[in-house]
């Protein structure tokens, strides 16, 4: 009985994913999910290189503190910082009134206001991966390009980013994994609207209120299935990429 209604779950994934137009099963949430993962990989990435290339090197006295406030979403609960980020990025907020000054719209309850709230969220899950790959790198390699006549920019792209592809890709795993299982923050600031903040971490929440524990379960199982084989995989990955000093 177990095994014929597992069969029936991983039936209807299966069936539900591929074939959105033949089950009753909304999709809007998860597409919507993927892109909100995937923007706010890209922006941590752009954002968080250079700080976290700062943080592995920098002998600076306020370093603790950046690390600290960088670590900060670890460990608050994400109502607390979904309740300030509201604050922030709504009309009265310093952030949402400018916002609204240049736009005429508003940010909270917004696909560009969940991008932010995720990348406050995400970000210690993409700046630390980095962080450590850049911290052992070290400086030899650098030195060595230096006196060989490359120039700071050029022996970060060509050296140190290629050494530091394992925290590149344990970086942008753990961002969009992240990203896509949010829900107090996104809930705070963006509400359950769709087509616009419905991810499916509220979606599951929304089957879940109203019974409907069919598809939370396909919902929340696919997510659960996704998560653990990226995972997996860049376990696998790392375990065979050697990282080669110089």
């Amino acid at each position: 009985m177990i095994g014929g209604y597992s069969r029936n779950c991983v039936d209807n994934i299966v069936h539900h994913w591929l074939y959105p137009e033949m089950g009753s099963l909304e999709l809007g949430p998860v597409w919507l999910s993927l892109q909100l993962a995937t923007v706010t990989v890209i922006v941590l990435l752009v954002v968080g290189t250079p700080l976290a290339w700062w943080l592995a090197y920098t002998r600076s006295r306020i370093k603790p503190g950046i690390e600290a406030l960088i670590a900060l979403p670890l460990v608050l609960p994400p109502t607390v910082l979904g309740f300030y980020l509201l604050i922030l990025l709504g009309p009265a907020g310093p952030i949402g009134r400018f916002w609204v000054q240049l736009t005429d719209s508003s940010l909270t309850f917004s696909f560009s206001g969940l991008v932010i709230a995720s990348v406050i969220y995400s970000f210690p899950f993409v700046v630390q991966p980095l962080q450590n790959s850049f911290q052992e790198v070290g400086q030899a390699p650098l030195e060595a390009a230096a006196t060989l006549g490359a120039k700071p920019l050029d022996a970060f792209f060509s050296i140190a980013s290629p050494m530091a592809v394992r925290g590149y890709i344990t970086a942008i795993i753990l961002g969009f994994t992240h990203t896509l299982g949010e829900f107090g923050v996104v809930l705070m600031v963006g509400g359950n609207i769709p087509g616009s903040t419905r991810v499916i971490s509220i979606a599951i929440y929304e089957h879940v209120e109203t019974l409907s524990y069919e598809q939370a379960h396909i919902l929340s199982l696919g997510l659960l299935i996704f998560s653990f084989s990226v995972l997996l995989g860049v376990y696998i990955f790392n375990r065979r990429l050697p990282f080669n000093r110089i």
